[in-house]
């Protein structure tokens, strides 16, 4: 989210200074005409102050979205999108109970705002409360025109998978994939769960996909859960060559990782 131009609060000032004249000279101005025209002010400062806090949250900047966001909360007090941005800086505050007050008090003020159940979806996750992250992450996959509704499906589904609900999490993986047109980590993690149901041949299909997206992007580099992924799928194929390469690959670049270990307790097993 980028920085975006703010229209200075003089500006609003300026506007009702400008009906105010108006008023006094020709007598034409309505008082529903007047408040309307400062509702609209209102409105839009609002809106930019969110988008600029917003925008300072994705950069780090927390101090700075603070005090846009208080402005923006002493225009309309109750404005979900800003509390909702509001929740966010609690919780990175590490101010817990603040943040999921915040994040209930936007929802509160319109259910219907997604991205705040989004935001404390993802807080629920990161606080282990698993079931409600699942149920808030659910209720937002529904709103068909939100933008990063892919994104929703893919945290629903990594949300399921560890509730040890599988197939739940196959469904949103694949929609995940679907609507964002096969991103990796999507296509990752329905190689993954498909190869932990006992579908690898269902697996192999979407992880040769994923192959196909590293080489021909040389910003997707191998994770240790890629590798290990790759090398299940290659031993229930049957090809040597494939799992070779991947198992140096995961022993050099991620000697210490959870994975290796995996690795070194799938061939102890075999043995």
């Amino acid at each position: 989210m980028r920085p975006v131009a703010i229209k200075s609060v003089g500006l609003r000032f300026s506007a009702v200074a400008t009906l105010l004249v108006a008023l006094f000279v020709t007598g034409c101005v309505t008082t529903t005409d007047s408040r309307f025209s400062r509702e609209a002010d209102r409105h839009k400062a609002v809106e930019n102050y969110v988008e600029l806090a917003t925008a300072y949250i994705g950069q780090g900047n927390v101090e700075r979205a603070r005090i846009h966001l208080d402005r923006a909360l002493e225009l309309a007090p109750e404005n979900p999108q800003a509390l909702a941005a509001l929740g966010l800086i609690y919780n990175a505050d590490g101010e817990p109970e603040l943040a999921e007050k915040t994040f209930k008090k936007a929802i509160s003020e319109n259910p219907d705002y997604t991205r705040a159940r989004v935001y404390y979806g993802a807080f629920l996750y990161s606080q282990g409360r698993l079931e409600e992250s699942r149920n808030q992450f659910r209720a937002a996959s529904r709103d068909t025109d939100y933008n990063g509704r892919g994104s929703v499906f893919y945290n629903l589904g990594m949300t399921q998978e560890r509730l040890g609900e599988l197939d739940e999490a196959l469904v949103s993986y694949r929609r995940a994939s679907e609507l964002t047109r096969g991103d990796a980590r999507s296509l990752l993690s329905l190689a993954r769960v498909m190869v932990e149901t006992g579908d690898v041949a269902g697996a192999a299909r979407y992880y040769d996909r994923l192959l196909l997206m590293m080489q021909k992007n040389d910003g997707l580099v191998h994770s240790p859960e890629s590798l290990l992924t790759g090398i299940r799928i290659a031993r229930f194929l049957g090809d040597g060559n494939q799992e070779s390469s991947m198992v140096l690959q995961l022993r050099n670049k991620y000697p210490e990782s959870v994975e290796y270990q995996q690795y070194k307790a799938l061939i102890s097993n075999d043995k």
